[in-house]
């Protein structure tokens, strides 16, 4: 084990390896919002975001809660990354005009394909091996006015028959995992180290090859 000397930093963000997540709401107008955002966790059937309050998905679930998950792979990075200084907010928010654009077809603009959705309007992003439908439940402010926390209930799951476990509800995590986003670098997962005592696939054949 290592004794290592800490030091006291002041960070400017603090990504400190989260997964990257595309998220599809809907214009005023019927169109289509795709955003990558890197705060998002999951608390057993709900998921809650942290988003910029002036970004365009914050006013699209403030007025039209439905949403999709997509949840990328590492493959797809390239493609968030082409995501990443773009903006569906019209005109540009004067906090953003020094990095963003704005850009109407997001999906054209990152090279991913719109599917659609069973229980909510907005499109889930074909390429994701797991898409979540979902509807936000309560947008709560929060720091000093800086963004929002978003909770939503996840009301249907797709995940690419590839990752599933055959014969089972579960995915297959030596099989795909999430695009990380480590610090502003993009990352994927490591080598399984081990399991947790509650794991439910760590004797799958699949697993275990």
């Amino acid at each position: 084990m290592t004794n290592d000397t800490h030091l006291v930093i002041e960070p400017s963000i603090l990504y400190f390896g989260t997964p990257v997540v595309l998220l599809a709401t809907e214009n005023a107008d019927g169109s289509c919002n795709l955003a990558p955002i890197s705060s998002a966790w999951a608390l057993g059937q709900h998921i809650v975001l942290g988003l910029g309050s002036e970004s365009q998905t914050v006013r699209n679930l403030a007025e039209r809660p439905e949403l999709v998950v997509n949840v990328a792979s590492p493959e797809l990075w390239e493609h968030v990354e082409r995501l990443a200084p773009l903006t569906g907010a019209s005109p540009v928010p004067e906090a953003k005009r020094a990095v963003y654009r704005h850009e109407r077809d997001k999906f054209g603009a990152a090279g991913l394909t719109p599917a659609a959705s069973d229980l909510v309007r907005p499109p889930r992003v074909a390429e994701c091996a797991l898409q979540l439908e979902a509807r936000a439940r309560e947008l709560t402010p929060g720091g000093a006015g800086l963004f929002f926390s978003v909770e939503c209930e996840v009301l249907r799951v797709h995940a690419a028959e590839r990752v599933v476990v055959p014969g089972t509800h579960h995915i297959d995590p030596a099989l795909w995992s999430p695009l990380i986003y480590n610090f502003r670098h993009y990352h994927g997962l490591a080598p399984e180290l081990g399991h947790g005592f509650r794991s439910e696939t760590a004797r799958t054949p699949a697993s275990a090859a």
